[in-house]
């Protein structure tokens, strides 16, 4: 399964009042990194069914929110749970490297 996206329209309910923690993707079609990441993501995503929901969120169709959350370098991925945002990771990395950053998470 690949993660689905979210917008600015449906940003409020799809991650600020979601159940458990939802990891936010922001890319975009032209980041070589973010393409190179987004396969990863899916993996932890299908791995870790039930336990955290994987949401990408394209910073130019979505340019609002990329200002809100101050992304500034692109792959960057940040885990909100309860409508807060709970850790930032940035840049693209390895399967184990992500799986540590979202230990938390994942448990």
């Amino acid at each position: 399964m690949t993660a689905k996206a979210t917008t600015s329209a449906t940003f409020e309910q799809d991650v600020l009042q979601a159940d458990g923690p939802v990891l936010v993707d922001f890319w975009a079609e032209w980041c070589g990194p973010c393409r190179m990441v987004a396969p990863v993501l899916d993996e932890i995503q299908n791995e870790n069914a039930g336990k955290i929901t994987v949401l990408k969120l394209n910073v130019d169709e979505n340019p609002d929110l990329a200002m809100k959350y101050q992304i500034t370098s692109i792959p960057a991925m940040k885990v909100f749970h309860g409508g807060e945002v709970k850790t930032t990771i940035i840049g693209a990395k390895p399967k184990y490297a992500l799986e540590q950053d979202l230990a938390a998470f994942l448990g």
